[in-house]
């Protein structure tokens, strides 16, 4: 099994090939929005053979680029209109079903492309040296930089990683240079047998993760802090952009970035205090794909302040991101990430399998069953419903030696049948009282 990781290489570089670098990006920048623009005028295509022989020389002359980069030009705005197509058709699904009424404007205009950030091919625009040092692909010809970065990536690329594209990245503040290597690492395989241990996780705003265990395990991450702090940060944003002055726009510009870098830090603290508390364990997670679309909510004069703000919170939860570090960072931990089905785990009764909107009243954090009266915390009874699901796709591994890592929600008659056999999966007799507030 590959895994892919990003190593991050920061750039010691000489002023005249700190110019070299900067004057590159931003041509690449220039010939990104030439062809989007192309593109855009021509039917909006995103075949980028088509684009390379209509725009290539263009790109040669007008933005004096290199002839790999002329290349790699029409290939990154074919893929972006290739993902606006298809979030264009997503939102015509969507709107169809009922999802949203919102439609898609995504294509009304030609995309723009504001960062500066550079895509190297490896072999052609960028090599590695001896001494920790990787030649670059410039305007002005290659330039040769020693660079540092985290010593088990270095150590990676030396020896068994593939390595693969990489992007010059500009950090603005710092004023410095950083190079993003694309690593594919090769990972054993994996074995029911050689993950015994099940865990459920289940992700919210109020509690960013919550895990289960089978042995009635718990524990709580609460994301109270980070919600107050995005808070924070819309406020002063709002009150910035209200002023309007050049001073307050430099002010929005330099903390715009630490909400997003705040949750990112939270993210990886989180997955590393999961996979470090249950090594070599299968983590079962709620498939939560198109969650915004199907759940309706009040928009726009409608939305009283409180609908509003919840809606802000829902549209900065980062539970994707969330999901994608645990997905890449279990196999190079010797654990394994299981997608299940995501409906009914905070309705469903663990101990009685009675499934019903009220035993959350007013989507609390209490859960009461209205049939047996349990009662538990909310969202651990998510988790602890995710991991009984979990256990069912393990013991079908063990028995039949396939992984069914991915449910197909395409579908619905296997999906019924798998609900079915999930609703009859029943916790320890044993009645868990509720906990107190254990967030991390």
């Amino acid at each position: 099994m590959k895994t892919t990781i990003t190593a991050k290489l920061k750039l010691t570089t000489t002023p005249d090939q700190f110019a070299a670098l900067r004057q590159t990006q931003l041509a690449y920048r220039d010939a990104l929005n030439y062809v989007s623009a192309y593109s855009f005028a021509h039917g909006k295509t995103s075949n980028s053979t088509r684009l390379q022989k209509a725009t290539y020389q263009d790109i040669r002359t007008r933005c004096t680029l290199p002839a790999q980069m002329g290349c790699s030009v029409p290939r990154q705005v074919g893929a972006t209109y290739k993902a606006l197509w298809t979030k264009a058709r997503q939102n015509t699904e969507a709107r169809r079903l009922g999802y949203t009424k919102c439609r898609f404007k995504g294509l009304d205009n030609a995309p723009h492309y504001v960062s500066p950030t550079l895509i190297y091919v490896y072999g052609h625009d960028y090599s590695l040296k001896t001494e920790q040092r990787v030649s670059l692909l410039t305007r002005s010809g290659r330039v040769i930089v020693p660079y540092q970065g985290y010593h088990k990536h270095v150590a990676l690329m030396r020896e068994t990683a593939e390595i693969g594209e990489a992007k010059l990245w500009y950090d603005r503040s710092r004023k410095r240079f950083y190079l993003l290597v694309s690593l594919t690492v090769e990972t054993p395989d994996p074995r029911p047998e050689d993950h015994a241990r099940v865990v459920g996780v289940d992700v919210g705003q109020r509690y960013l993760a919550t895990v289960a265990t089978l042995d009635n395990g718990a524990e709580f991450y609460s994301g109270k802090a980070i919600r107050a702090k995005a808070d924070h940060y819309a406020r002063l944003q709002k009150r910035l952009q209200r002023k309007g002055t050049r001073s307050a726009t430099r002010r929005r510009i330099a903390i715009s970035g630490r909400e997003r870098r705040l949750k990112l830090d939270t993210n990886h603290c989180i997955n590393k205090r999961i996979l470090d508390t249950h090594p070599h364990s299968c983590i079962g997670l709620e498939d939560l794909t198109h969650i915004r679309e199907r759940t309706k909510r009040k928009h726009g004069q409608k939305a009283s302040k409180q609908q509003r703000r919840a809606n802000r919170h829902a549209s900065k939860w980062a539970f994707a991101e969330l999901h994608a570090f645990l997905d890449y960072k279990t196999g190079l931990a010797g654990s394994l990430c299981v997608k299940i089905e995501a409906d009914y785990t905070s309705q469903v009764c663990p101990k009685c399998g009675y499934t019903s909107k009220e035993n959350q009243p007013n989507k609390g954090l209490l859960f009461v069953c209205r049939c047996c009266h349990y009662t538990l915390h909310a969202d651990l009874v998510g988790a602890r419903n995710i991991s009984l699901r979990t256990l069912a796709i393990w013991q079908d591994w063990m028995a039949t030696g396939q992984l069914s890592d991915a449910p197909n929600v395409t579908d619905n008659e296997a999906k019924a049948a798998r609900l079915a056999r999930y609703a009859e999966l029943r916790w320890s007799p044993a009645t868990s009282s509720p906990p107190k507030d254990g967030s991390i």
